[in-house]
């Protein structure tokens, strides 16, 4: 099974990809799609949007998650986020798939057993269960890998 993880952002959107077999997880790859500051929103978003569809189109997943906005301390910030989730939750959707949502203190108690756990505890879990030489860098991409573990470990 194929899974995608996704940690929505206007600047930076992080994928991870991985494979579940026989119980087993492994990391197919990961990374982040950057949206140049100072160009206009809907250039932005497009950018998103086709990045994604090629990500969609390369791995064929079976199941994608996405991270769950829960959020409101910078309205702009999660306005912007927000439009950068829906254009990800258009794009799993037209690929004929049905998103799976989880909120951060979800991912973070799935992953670390702490719902308060900081970043570099996540990279330093992630990179464990998916047996990875490195930390994932940067901290989006690693968000991704550990949304797609939580889905992982949560379908059948």
């Amino acid at each position: 099974m194929i899974i995608l993880g996704i940690d929505p952002g206007l600047a930076t959107t992080g994928f991870g990809v991985i494979k579940k077999e026989e119980g087993t997880l492994f990391a197919v790859d990961y990374g982040i799609i950057s949206t140049p500051a100072k160009t206009e929103l809907a250039f932005r978003l497009k950018l998103i949007s086709s990045d994604l569809k090629i990500i969609m189109k390369k791995y064929k997943p079976d199941a994608v998650a996405i991270e769950k906005l829960f959020f409101a301390k910078n309205v702009k910030t999660a306005l912007d986020v927000g439009q950068a989730r829906g254009v990800a939750l258009l794009e799993i959707m037209s690929a004929g798939l049905s998103p799976y949502e989880f909120t951060p203190l979800q991912v973070k108690q799935a992953i670390t057993g702490y719902g308060q756990a900081d970043k570099k505890r996540i990279q330093k879990m992630v990179q464990t269960i998916l047996k990875l030489k490195n930390l994932p860098k940067p901290d989006d991409a690693a968000d991704a890998l550990a949304m797609a573990i939580t889905l992982a470990n949560t379908i059948r």
